[in-house]
């Protein structure tokens, strides 16, 4: 069953090649969504949209308990000169809910470009290192897509809120 391996190396190497390519695999994910146009980051959009099942982010909270532990998530954002931090949000202005939108759709597509390398490890360590690979994608990334999947409807409702408090006016 090792059809996928193509360089054999010792134990220790694989830790190390494991290590340093799921740090290169991380940076290259945000390396990539900061370059890609703002226009393809709409919460509206085809990947970012909330979706039924969802229900206004309810699921996060029923299922996941996000309220309990998404406060121990780094921000990502604080690697990043003048990156926008989402975890501690103090401008409630229009334009920076909006900004926050697209910017917790940018993380979502860092977290979501992270997992689909898993299967590179095949190349140089035993093919059931894959299945480990994919384990530890999905244990680092999907708390944080979740998080971002659970904020967004909210945020797009106090944008809401807000604008048809001004037309009011």
């Amino acid at each position: 069953m090792e059809r996928i391996r193509i360089f054999y190396i010792s134990n220790l190497w694989i830790v190390i090649l494991s290590a340093v390519l799921w740090y290169t695999f991380q940076h290259l994910a945000e390396y990539i969504a900061h370059k890609v146009p703002k226009k393809w980051l709409s919460p509206k959009g085809f990947l970012f949209k909330e979706r039924k099942w969802e229900k206004g982010g309810a699921v996060y909270t029923k299922i996941f308990k996000v309220k309990k532990w998404k406060k121990y998530l780094p921000d990502g954002a604080a690697v990043r000169k003048n990156g926008y931090q989402k975890k501690n949000l103090t401008d409630y202005s229009t334009e920076n809910l909006e900004r926050f939108l697209l910017e917790s759709c940018r993380a979502e597509l860092v977290h979501l470009l992270s997992i689909v390398p898993f299967w590179v490890f095949g190349l140089f360590a035993p093919v059931e290192i894959i299945f480990y690979m994919l384990i530890y994608a999905l244990a680092v990334n999907l708390p944080c897509i979740i998080v971002q999947r659970y904020n967004r409807p909210r945020i797009s409702k106090l944008i809401e809120r807000k604008k048809g408090v001004v037309e009011q006016l």
